[in-house]
């Protein structure tokens, strides 16, 4: 039977089949694999595929090279092979065999089908349909978002712990930065703190990151600096670079614990600053002043986005508004909700969010800090603690 983790998903998940009329969901998607079964192979070069049908156990398909990994790893225990590994049994070297035969056995081959639409290629879906011409194919990207958009207790105590290891790492990038090194060093030595966090505090957890056909990620502990011009690039490998005097660097850091991720972004001021970069950087904290009031549960994300509009424009900032001003946090370092315009979803104690009102002028780059929030019963929780004031070095 699965553990709790597993029976409050299970749960959930099936009460959107049931609205939708879904008789299975069919995921390789490699978060919803892992959300479905608990198992993360890290590199996804053979399809890993979780099923869950509306009755019955879940399944999970993996190649027989992953076999040992998966029984030691995956709270499912029906967990099928296919190709060929060692004296490993197997149900073929055809895993589209193989899962027609896992669905035949459930009785759901003819069915409606839940997939990851917003993930499975062209040609995998022209082998899909041509393998189960009787089944009705159905998008299922938004039933399984949905589900994991509100935390579990498990979740959020990883949560916790991957947002501990992105202050540690903040701490250590801003020592940095206050010794004048390099875009590189600074990231260097941030991610070199949260590796020696991690094995000093949270060795129980899992820090690989989800891979995909051609790599895995094996450490997910990472930090990028960018400084002057560059901030405009809001992602780039960091470089020999030293900030100057005068301009602005952004540090950027992303963890995760058991897939679990957070966020931590600062700003750093280098020196002193002329008076159009400084009244940025006092425009970007007070509209996340005034904004965070609104973060709170039976709020829309939407009426979060207008109360940081209002500030934006209040202080003479408003054509230089940003697309959103935060995102879901979780399996994804980017996932659904958004902080943004059009997004109508509710707030709810147990989401968890990124925080982070920014400004990009062309002039200098820009600026922004960011934190991961816990929307609690009556607002919401830094989960991230590093100082958000003003931070000049």
């Amino acid at each position: 039977m699965p553990t709790p983790i597993g029976t409050q998903r299970i749960e959930r998940l099936r009460r959107g089949m049931r609205e939708q009329g879904i008789d299975a969901l069919v995921c390789q998607k490699p978060q919803s694999s892992f959300y479905l079964s608990g198992f993360n192979p890290i590199i996804y070069s053979h399809p890993v595929v979780a099923i869950l049908p509306l009755e019955g156990e879940p399944v999970l398909l993996v190649h027989a090279l992953r076999d040992d990994h998966a029984r030691q790893s995956a709270w499912v225990k029906d967990i099928r092979l296919h190709g060929a590994w060692s004296t490993k049994q197997t149900m073929g070297m055809d895993w589209l065999a193989a899962l027609r035969s896992i669905l035949e056995e459930l009785e759901v081959a003819g069915g409606t089908l839940g997939i990851d639409g917003d993930f499975v290629p062209a040609t995998v879906m022209r082998k899909l349909e041509e393998r189960f011409p009787e089944a009705r194919f159905t998008d299922a990207s938004d039933l399984i978002m949905r589900s994991r958009m509100v935390k579990e207790p498990v979740e959020i105590e990883q949560l916790r712990a991957a947002a501990q290891i992105a202050d540690a790492g903040m701490a250590a990038a801003l020592e940095a930065a206050a010794a004048h090194r390099s875009e590189q060093e600074i990231s260097a030595q941030a991610m070199a703190a949260m590796n020696r966090t991690w094995l000093e505090r949270f060795p129980h957890y899992e820090t690989a990151d989800f891979g995909s056909l051609e790599g895995g990620v094996i450490n997910g502990l990472w930090c990028y600096c960018l400084s002057g011009e560059r901030v405009a690039f809001n992602c780039d490998n960091p470089t020999p670079r030293v900030p100057a005097e005068g301009e602005l660097a952004l540090i950027v850091i992303w963890t995760n614990c058991n897939g679990m991720h957070a966020e931590n972004e600062r700003t750093v001021a280098v020196g002193k600053l002329d008076d159009q970069r400084r009244r940025a950087y006092e425009a970007v904290l007070e509209v996340r002043a005034e904004t965070l009031p609104s973060i709170r549960p039976g709020n829309r994300c939407a009426d979060v986005y207008q109360a940081a509009k209002a500030a934006y424009e209040r202080l003479g900032y408003g054509c230089y508004l940003p697309g959103r001003i935060g995102h879901g946090m979780g399996l994804g370092a980017h996932e659904h909700p958004s902080f943004g315009p059009g997004d109508e979803v509710v707030l709810t104690p147990g989401m968890v969010m990124s925080f982070e009102p920014n400004l990009r002028i062309s002039e200098f780059g820009g600026l922004q800090h960011s934190d991961t929030v816990l929307i609690t019963d009556s607002g919401f929780e830094f989960l991230t603690k590093t100082e958000r004031g003003f931070l000049q070095i």
